[in-house]
């Protein structure tokens, strides 16, 4: 007779726990309360030491802060995390760095600037006026502004895109070389050295006198290796496979870079092109050396002294009077409100002639 083997008993105790893979982890608002905790100590350490710069408590609680992060992560989530944390921190405190100064330089402007700024200041000149007197306005300057920047960019911008399209579309061999070799050099040309070259070139040999197109040359000079860099790699981002279709159907190249390409890349272009004059707007050297400032009205930049709002800056700072600084701190003010304007007209054009993705 075969053995019947009866089943095993069931055993007995407890069940065992399921596995799971979720690890630990901080709850969400422990960086919050790290940052709190380490803000708090490092404003008593620097009180204890004695330290009289809030830039130095900054300091220790930012040193303090990542600190903390790691070691908390360590001990509850595993070294792993820890360093995601630690990474994370490093970017936080870094990002907050570069964003404090920049905050409190346009806090300081505005409350400052704000004192004078009004529809005078807007809608006068300094002719006849007294640098030590209140009163007077910034009109000439930002006509100055306007009118050499405009010139500038009217002469930058078609250069430097036609550059870029060359470099991108057909440079190849030695001149693509040599061309892409001198706006390397352009690039980190000094202000000065670009208004010393009109002063000896456009004023000195060919003695014409100072005018704000003598500025916009020398502004054009600058803005024109910005303009190339930045519409050359917005072009090298269009996928070659738009090209490559566009031929393919028996279209020639060039209307392949009228109507493919350079629609592609319009954002990234106008983008470049609004950084670049945000890049000449505010030089002050070139101006100081080929404008030559003028307190009165000057509509027209071919003829005759003019001013600009960085040249109007220099010169009230440089007057060493209290009206003459809050003159200075208007005229900053209008500088920046100037650049950002530009900056939301070239959103607004890059948003507008894009290409439409929706069928």
């Amino acid at each position: 007779m075969s053995e019947i083997v009866k089943d095993a008993p069931p055993a007995t105790g407890p069940a065992p726990l399921p596995v799971t893979l979720r690890q630990p982890r901080l709850p969400r608002w422990a960086p919050a309360a790290t940052a709190a905790v380490s803000a708090a100590v490092g404003c008593g350490i620097g009180l204890a030491a004695g330290l009289d710069s809030r830039v130095q408590w900054g300091l220790i609680a930012a040193l303090l802060f990542i600190a903390g992060s790691f070691v908390l992560a360590a001990r509850v989530e595993g070294r792993r995390q820890a360093k995601d944390r630690l990474a994370t921190s490093l970017v936080w405190v870094a990002f907050l760095l570069a964003v404090i100064p920049l905050v409190s330089l346009l806090w300081e402007t505005i409350k400052r600037g704000s004192k004078v700024l009004d529809v005078g200041f807007l809608s006068h000149s300094m002719g006849g006026m007294l640098t030590d007197q209140p009163g007077g306005g910034a009109y000439h300057a930002i006509i100055g502004t306007l009118e050499q920047v405009g010139l500038a960019t009217a002469i930058a911008a078609p250069i430097g895109m036609l550059t870029a399209i060359y470099l991108v579309e057909y440079g190849r061999g030695a001149l693509a070389k040599a061309v892409t070799f001198f706006v390397d050099v352009m690039t980190g040309i000094p202000s000065i050295v670009a208004g010393l070259f009109v002063l000896s070139f456009w004023i000195l040999l060919l003695d014409n006198g100072y005018s704000g197109f003598a500025g916009a040359m020398a502004l054009a000079i600058l803005m024109m290796p910005v303009v190339v860099r930045s519409t050359e790699e917005m072009l090298k981002l269009v996928p070659n496979e738009l090209r490559e279709a566009s031929l393919a159907l028996g279209v020639p190249k060039w209307r392949t870079i009228i109507k493919v390409v350079l629609p592609t890349a319009i954002g990234g272009i106008t983008t470049g092109v609004m950084l670049a004059v945000a890049r000449i707007a505010g030089e002050t050297a070139p101006i100081v050396l080929l404008v030559f400032g003028n307190p009165i009205i000057n509509n027209n930049p071919f003829e005759g002294e003019q001013s600009s709002l960085p040249y109007y800056v220099f010169e009230q700072w440089k007057a060493g009077e209290d009206a003459s600084y809050d003159r200075a701190w208007a005229a900053a003010l209008v500088l920046i409100a100037f650049v950002m304007i530009l900056n939301l007209v070239a959103r607004g054009i890059a948003r507008w002639k894009a290409p439409k993705t929706g069928r």
